[in-house]
Formats: C-alpha cells, structure tokens, sequence
C-alpha cells in the first residue's frame, strides 16, 4: 500500500529556499549585529563604535548605497567593507499611482516573492503603509490579503527597506554635499498596516522599528510609528516594552461570536483577553491612546446596537476609532455600509466622548486602500463564495447573465 503523505495547514509553508549571499547585507542590523559584523571583516577593536556610526549615518540618513561614496572612510577601507558587505533593498518591480495621488508598490524581496507598499500623501504628512509578512495567516474575510496563504516572514532588512524604497522614489533623501532641500518629511508617518499580522514577526518588526526610530537612522519619533494588530495578545505588553510605538487594533466586532467569524484570531484571544492586555498598555508605552480600527460592513456590523456595545467595550482607555468604509475587492463577500449609517454610528461613539473620524478610502482605483493589499500574482484566488462558505456567512447573490442583455442580480 502507498504511504498517503499528511495534509499540511495552510498556516504551515516550506518558504522557497533563498538565494546565498557571500556578502553579508548590513540593511537591517541593529548597532550590535553591526558591530559584530565589523568585528569578524576585521575592524579594529578601538574603531568599531565609529564606524558603526558612520556607516549607519550614511545607509539611514544619507541613503547610499555605495560604500565608494562614504567619502570620510579611508579608500582602503571602504575597499574591505565592499569584498564583506552588501547595501542592499528589496526591489521595485511596478508602481501605480492613483487619481488622488496614492502610490503602491509591488516590490520583489529575496526568493522571488512580492509585498505591496503604499504611500499615502496628505497635507502636512505622507503616510508609508508596509508589510511585514508575505501572505498572513489569520484569513480576517473582509481582508484581501487575507485570501493569501502565508508564504514566510520578512527580514528586518525587507521591512525597513521598504521606507529606503519609498524615500528613493520620493527623492526624499539629501542631495550629496548639500543640506536636505526642505526640512519637511516627505515620509512622516510609517503604520505597519500592510500585508500579514506584525505580532507574528514580533523580532524582524522590533528590529526594523528601532532603526527607523534611531535618531542616526530614519529618525521617526515613535508617536510617528503605528503598528496595528488583529489581537495577538501575548505579544501586546511586548510591543510597548521594547518597540514603544503607537497601537493600533483590528476590532472590527463588538461581540465574540461576530469576531469569530470575521477575526479568527478571537477564537485563541477573546475580547475579554484583548482587552485585558489593551488597559495595559498605555501604562506601559506611555502612549496617548489606543487607536481602534473598525471597518464597516453592510447589516454585519454596523447597527446603533454595535455602536453601543463598541462605547462600553473601550471604557477606560484612552482611545480613538477609526470608522474604515469597506474597501471592495473582487471576490468580497461584504458591502460597504450606507454613508448614512457610517455618520449614524460615529456619531453614537463621537457623542459617548471618543473621536470617531471616518477615513477618507485612498487608492480605490489601484486597489491600494486598506484591505486590498495582496500580491498581484495571488489576486482572486479565491470567490466571494468560498469565501462567505468559510467564515459560515450567508452566501452572496449570484450574477445571472442572460444572452444578449446587461449583467443582473
């Protein structure tokens, strides 16, 4: 008899074997894995701490990427650190760029995978939406990226490449031997809200965090850095003890058994865990508020009811909501609520004492808004009813198509 090999979860996945590299790429490590590296390419003793420094000064504040441009290392030097090391981001295969300005990237990272990048400009700010995972594994069903199986974690190296990437294209870094053309960030505000659940990659995230946040790095203050999580509760106290950035929750359900559905992770950590981890950590990172994000989904979630229920849910913290129209994708088994009955609900929370702003969507056109973010070799996979089957949703109504006359419901 042949043996049957298991069926694996889809959670689990044997990432493509990456490439080898003889040269070490120094994008990523932190002052202490930098230093080490010095250390083993032969770097003196005595000179580790100042080139640490100066190299760190010019990959993060300079954006070069050629170490025969540091111009105060000695050309010998710079020699050896060409023969050892790499400078190197992850790649931009395409770039669309929507009617309100909008920029998504697909970008290549080692193995021949793709994450989706997005910046958002805005009057006084530019946000960068990055990932930190190819794929995700928590199948949130509003969530195209969702829809993708988890494929691996990103390194440290692809996640704060993503902001170099994102500085290259928008010129943002300083002409050489010249001051930064304007003092304005062009890249002000970075949120880990793209592809996969940054808890689930909690040391890659953390390392890439304190690079950007380093003042002779990126140089982004912490309440300029969000990172948003579906509830990955023993990670939360965490986040604030060694990230310290500003947090954002997935909420999505005022109620365990609509969560379950939507949110799978809140069969592992109810909302009574969620939320016994959440009145903690303000104390603990010394942040203002938690920013909870609520997309809006037509006769699911959004009653007067579950705005209620949502008010006496987040009493105690200080918090903010965000209301997030649902974005459609194809495949989607959701509507996107009324305009009506968005105001109706933000109104119910703005009048208990909490900001309850509606986000403008971004991005529609190019499929760049929040929740449509997905490899474009893994777009609609899935339909709306395998989909809906899933989460144990209703089924959608079918297009019926007729000959010779329009597409009808």
């Amino acid at each position: 008899m042949t043996a049957t090999p298991p069926i694996m979860p889809e959670a689990v996945t044997i990432p493509r074997k990456l490439p080898e590299e003889s040269r070490i790429n120094l994008v990523g490590l932190t002052r202490p894995q930098l230093a080490e590296a010095l250390k083993t390419a032969g770097t003196p003793d005595g000179q580790v701490r100042m080139r640490v420094s100066q190299l760190w000064q010019w990959i993060y504040q300079r954006g070069v990427r050629d170490f025969g441009e540091m111009t105060n290392l000695a050309k010998d030097y710079r020699a050896r650190l060409a023969d050892h090391f790499t400078i190197a981001v992850p790649e931009v295969v395409s770039r669309n760029v929507s009617a309100d300005g909008t920029r998504k990237y697909l970008v290549r990272i080692q193995g021949g995978h793709e994450v989706e990048v997005v910046y958002i400009p805005e009057t006084g700010r530019g946000t960068l939406c990055i990932s930190s995972q190819v794929g995700c594994t928590l199948t949130c069903t509003f969530c195209h990226t969702g829809t993708q199986r988890l494929v691996r974690n990103l390194t440290a190296a692809e996640i704060v490449g993503q902001i170099m990437i994102a500085r290259d294209d928008l010129g943002e870094w300083p002409e050489p031997g010249r001051h930064p053309k304007d003092e304005t960030r062009l890249v002000s505000n970075v949120v880990l809200m793209g592809m996969g659940e940054p808890l689930y990659n909690f040391d890659a995230v953390r390392d890439a965090m304190r690079i950007t946040m380093d003042g002779e790095g990126l140089s982004l203050s912490r309440r300029r850095i969000t990172l948003s999580t579906s509830g990955v509760v023993p990670e939360i106290a965490r986040t604030a003890t060694e990230i310290g950035c500003m947090l954002a929750v997935s909420l999505h359900a005022t109620t365990d058994t609509l969560r379950n559905q939507i949110v799978p992770i809140n069969r592992k950590y109810n909302l009574e865990k969620l939320f016994e981890a959440l009145r903690a950590y303000p104390k603990l990172s010394n942040s203002e508020r938690i920013t909870f994000e609520y997309v809006m989904l037509k006769d699911i979630n959004d009653s007067d009811e579950d705005a209620r229920r949502l008010v006496r849910l987040i009493a105690g913290i200080p918090a903010k909501i965000n209301l997030i129209p649902f974005n459609e994708w194809p495949g989607a088994p959701y509507k996107r609520s009324g305009w009506e009955r968005i105001e109706a609900f933000a109104d119910i929370v703005y009048k208990a004492g909490y900001a309850s702003p509606i986000r403008t969507p971004r991005g529609e056109d190019i499929m760049a808004a929040c929740g449509q973010l997905k490899s474009a070799t893994e777009r609609a996979r899935k339909t709306r009813f395998e989909i809906a089957a899933e989460a144990g949703l209703p089924q959608p109504e079918r297009i019926v198509r007729r000959p010779n006359a329009p597409d009808v419901h």
